[in-house]
């Protein structure tokens, strides 16, 4: 995907993200707790979302090559949270549209990049949207072309930094094979001759099993589940 599209992408997703929250909060409450995060209840979600996109804009916006001089927001009251998420959407989203992709900035990641901080957003919130949506159990799609982008970010970014060492001892290839975009990924590839598990299904779907929001079962596994899932969890995303 583009810087473009990425940007495309963050405003689609921050609008159902707004709306699934919205609507949770109206039929299940503030207290209702997110399956994704269990850790989570709504609130809590809508709060880290705007949270990190407060951050990603007041970075974005001053091209800080360091988070030093960054000011935490203090938590609003569960009702004001609807606003200061919507806030921070469009200072992050206008702060964006801003910039330029090439344009340095301080991330946590070797790309230093305003482009890196567009594709990390546009993940971030098409997740969290899915979470939100979970709260209802109305999930709708991830698009095919974000679902693979995600699966690449994930394993270009995500995984290397999870696994600086790189593979566990013993790992073996799990491959991904998006079934709506017609491309497969693998995980630990090169580390045996034949994977230990082919993972089918849309391209949404099989980032949610890598994100753990969905589980294994929900695509197609041809080959070792219990060991393909335990080769996904040697992938921690805390």
């Amino acid at each position: 995907m583009t810087p473009e599209q990425h940007l495309q992408t963050l405003r689609e997703e921050n609008a159902r993200f707004a709306a699934a929250a919205a609507a949770a909060r109206t039929r299940v409450g503030w207290g209702a707790r997110v399956p994704g995060c269990p850790e989570w209840d709504l609130a809590d979600l809508v709060w880290h979302l705007g949270e990190v996109q407060h951050f990603w804009g007041w970075l974005v916006r001053t091209r800080a090559t360091s988070p030093a001089g960054y000011r935490e927001p203090g938590r609003p009251a569960d009702d004001d949270l609807p606003a200061f998420a919507t806030a921070q959407a469009r200072e992050l989203e206008d702060a964006l549209s801003r910039a330029e992709p090439t344009d340095p900035v301080w991330t946590w990641a070797p790309q230093q990049d305003v482009a890196f901080v567009l594709r990390r957003q546009a993940q971030e919130a098409a997740v969290h949207r899915v979470d939100a949506e979970q709260t209802l159990g109305e999930v709708t799609p991830i698009p095919p072309e974000v679902g693979l982008d995600g699966l690449d970010e994930w394993l270009e970014v995500m995984v290397p930094g999870a696994l600086p060492g790189g593979p566990p001892t013993g790992a073996e290839p799990v491959v991904f094979h998006a079934v709506d975009a017609d491309a497969e990924r693998t995980l630990f590839a090169g580390t045996a001759d034949r994977p230990v598990a082919t993972l089918t299904g849309p391209a949404g779907s099989l980032l949610l099993v890598a994100w753990r929001r969905i589980p294994l079962h929900a695509v197609t596994v041809d080959g070792d589940a219990d060991r393909a899932g335990a080769l996904l969890a040697t992938v921690t995303l805390d």
